[in-house]
């Protein structure tokens, strides 16, 4: 092993045990939260469409207002319009795209106004029948928390962006009852990265919200359900259905930022969109009354198979319909709800005609891949489906179908519903991501160990004629003392010196900026721009400081052919003669 490699597998930084300490405060406090939206949601819905103060679950379906309901959406519409003209805007849209723009472009933080003002809009907009979920919210909502308590400590970006994740998936957790599809919701969605200053906060987040749940909340699956083990003709009907299911997301997604653009066009202020997309929810719950609110029950109905066709087809279209337009006014409220009952729907029509029997699960099924393929994350997708029914027999024909589902969303969409919201304020997201190829090289490996030096005890003038004359080699050179660095050298910094100067009285007592060789080369890269320098020394150890190497940006530029010969570089495949037998060979 090289002597100068004292790497590890991570980066085990001390400072990992306060920051994850604090998430499972967050985690503590997300799940409060949760709670408490869940119970304003049910306020307010008893409010609107029963005109009782209770926090009572109720279905809106149930209501005996008769033409007068078509005006209540629009009262809350109104309501959300005014929170955020006079509160504050962020409170509108669904919750994740905000979640994701405050962690990649305002350094993860967020105002104390959202953290109350979000449930608050968003127990309104859906208690008034807005055809919303509660995750989305509660996403932001919890999000808000994470990054206000991270903002009371001294913390960097990238601790409070855990933080701030932390807790979101604690929220989601708390109402869903999902840990693990929450950390892997903030694995595809939300942490753009995979590294333990991350991982563990959230995990712990999302493990205390999951024991706390059962202190607030009913514990237990949201929909439990016990399907048959499919048979291997099932796997067409897979294919089908990731097919239908992602071409569906991809028509939401368009008609939704159609419907968004429409109201752009309006010659009247944003604050009133609202109530006109509530009027849209008033009317279609009108003629559909278990469109309006969450519909958890109508879910539940979908995946136990316990509505006909019909009505099923019915629901469909008024969901679909009322969500567009609500969401698109620009209220508050969640779409992991809404996907949900629209992939759940769509499993329940199409199931009996699909091959490899047992009808049964094809509701899930659609349910899992509609989410995976919208929100471009199909291994969260696989495990919330499991999670929300604890069907285990329903695992792998929602894995295949999600990823076919994502497959298609990929190739045929620019961007997901979630990251759209955001390139349209004008950020790009990329939301691949993997191990950066100078994360994987070590400064050692890329240095140049022939290195020109300069005695310290060189006059100036000496310096001036074998180093910095008209075509000198570098721009910078390393000054030694008995082979210990000194400090590097440029033409600027000898310039109007005394010719009989010895270039080590230029240096003072502070210690140079150096390089390590078992520094990886992106931390390199980093120290390079951050002190505005081409090249750094390399030396064994700061206590001897004796020099190795050195590095320079044409250095760093060797783990890019690396990457390039992984990414473009395609080998041919020539069949060979081995022991008699033909076998493939690389070349």
């Amino acid at each position: 092993m090289n002597k100068y490699d004292n790497r590890r597998d991570f980066d085990g930084q001390p400072r990992l045990i306060l920051i994850t300490s604090i998430a499972a405060v967050v985690g503590a406090c997300s799940t409060v939260t949760a709670d408490l939206l869940l119970h304003a949601i049910r306020f307010f819905t008893n409010l609107f469409f029963f005109q009782t103060l209770s926090t009572q679950f109720t279905s809106p379906a149930t209501h005996t207002l008769g033409a007068w309901v078509i005006v209540v959406p629009v009262i809350g519409g109104l309501i959300i319009g005014l929170i955020a003209r006079y509160g504050t805007e962020a409170i509108r849209g669904h919750g994740i795209p905000e979640a994701i723009e405050a962690i990649m472009f305002k350094k993860s933080t967020m105002s104390p106004k959202v953290a109350v003002l979000k449930p608050l809009a968003s127990g309104i907009a859906i208690g008034s029948g807005g055809p919303f979920g509660a995750e989305g919210p509660i996403i932001m909502t919890g999000g808000a928390v994470g990054s206000l308590v991270a903002q009371h400590f001294h913390l960097t970006s990238a601790e409070r962006k855990a933080l701030l994740v932390a807790g979101a998936t604690a929220g989601m957790t708390a109402v869903f009852g999902t840990p693990i599809a929450a950390l892997l919701l903030a694995v595809e969605l939300l942490l753009f990265e995979l590294r333990p200053r991350s991982l563990a906060p959230v995990a712990v987040a999302c493990a205390v919200a999951g024991f706390l749940r059962p202190l607030l909340i009913e514990s237990g699956p949201l929909f439990p359900l016990h399907t048959a083990v499919l048979p291997p003709s099932a796997l067409i009907s897979c294919l089908i259905g990731g097919v239908l299911c992602g071409a569906m997301a991809w028509a939401l997604s368009t008609a939704l930022y159609r419907v968004e653009d429409g109201f752009h066009k309006l010659p009247i202020h944003w604050m009133w969109w609202p109530a006109l997309g509530g009027l849209a929810v008033g009317i279609g719950g009108y003629f559909q009354p278990r469109a309006l609110g969450v519909g958890y029950d109508v879910i539940a109905d979908l995946l136990n198979n316990h509505m006909a066709a019909a009505a099923i087809l019915s629901l469909l279209i008024a969901k679909a319909v009322i969500w567009l337009l609500a969401l698109g006014s620009g209220t508050s409220g969640g779409v992991l709800a809404p996907l949900l009952m629209l992939g759940a729907g769509l499993g329940a029509l199409l199931g009996p005609y699909l091959p490899g029997g047992e009808p049964a699960v094809w509701p899930l099924v659609f349910m899992a891949a509609t989410l995976g393929g919208m929100m471009r994350a199909p291994v969260m997708a696989v495990v919330f489906a499991f999670e929300l029914t604890h069907d285990v027999n329903a695992l792998l024909p929602v894995l295949a179908t999600a990823t076919v589902a994502y497959g298609f969303t990929v190739i045929t969409m620019h961007r997901s519903i979630l990251t759209e919201k955001i390139a349209r304020r004008g950020h790009h997201i990329y939301r691949e991501y993997g191990i950066d190829p100078m994360e994987r090289h070590s400064v050692a490996e890329v240095m140049t160990t022939a290195v020109d030096t300069i005695d310290a005890d060189a006059l100036i003038t000496d310096v001036m004629s074998t180093h910095f004359h008209a075509h000198p080699r570098h721009g910078a050179y390393p000054v030694l003392r008995q082979g210990a660095l000194v400090g590097m050298l440029d033409r600027h910094g000898i310039a109007s010196k005394p010719d009989a100067v010895r270039v080590g009285d230029l240096f003072g007592v502070n210690v140079p900026i150096v390089a390590l060789a078992d520094e990886t080369c992106r931390a390199l890269a980093t120290r390079l721009a951050v002190h505005g320098v081409g090249r750094l020394p390399v030396v064994a150890d700061m206590q001897s400081r004796r020099l190795i190497g050195i590095i320079s940006h044409s250095d760093l530029m060797k783990p890019a052919l690396t990457l390039h010969a992984e990414e473009l570089e395609r080998l041919t495949v020539r069949k060979v003669r081995f022991f008699g037998k033909a076998q493939a060979d690389i070349g």
